[in-house]
Parts: structure tokens; C-alpha cells; sequence
């Protein structure tokens, strides 16, 4: 009994310590992360939602050009093999 106690305690130290790496993980990415689009406008001389809306765009073009080229290179695999069957006979075409 006196061993789970000592466990519960250092698991809630342990807990108490992730949680505070996290929010100081948290707090310098919202002190430091934050901006980047509108400091990337300013220096392009363009509004902050034109260049929000083209790194959104350009996520989705990744990912689909990713499925895409996978379906692709799966069709090309089933009519290769499709196409080179082996056959026992000249009969069976």
C-alpha cells in the first residue's frame, strides 16, 4: 500500500513536470510562431490573408499530388500485370 502511494505521488511530480514542459513549449511557439505569416506579407508587400490562403492551398496540392501519383503507380501496376499473363497455350487468348 505505502509503495502504490509513493508511486501516485512521483507519477503526479512526473505529470506536474510534463505539463510544465508543454506549456513552455507552448509559450515560446505562441512568443515566436506566431506571425510569420504577416511578418512574410509585410516583407512581399501583400495582405496576411492572400499569403494564409497559399500555404492552406499549397498543403492540399501536396497531399493530393502525393494520392495521386499512388493511384497512378497502382493502376500501372494492375495492367502490367494484366497485360503480361503468362499463358500455357496459344488457345487461350
Amino acid at each position: 500500500m505505502q509503495s502504490d502511494i509513493l508511486f501516485l505521488k512521483n507519477n503526479r511530480i512526473f505529470e506536474k513536470k510534463y505539463l510544465k514542459m508543454v506549456q513552455n513549449l507552448l509559450h515560446f511557439f505562441e512568443k515566436h510562431g506566431f506571425f510569420v505569416a504577416s511578418r512574410l506579407a509585410d516583407r512581399l508587400g501583400m495582405r496576411a490573408t492572400n499569403v494564409r490562403l497559399f500555404f492552406i492551398y499549397i498543403s492540399f496540392v501536396t497531399v493530393g499530388l502525393g494520392f495521386g501519383l499512388y493511384l497512378t503507380l497502382a493502376f500501372l501496376l494492375k495492367f502490367k500485370d494484366m497485360i503480361k499473363t503468362k499463358r500455357s497455350s496459344v488457345f487461350d487468348l
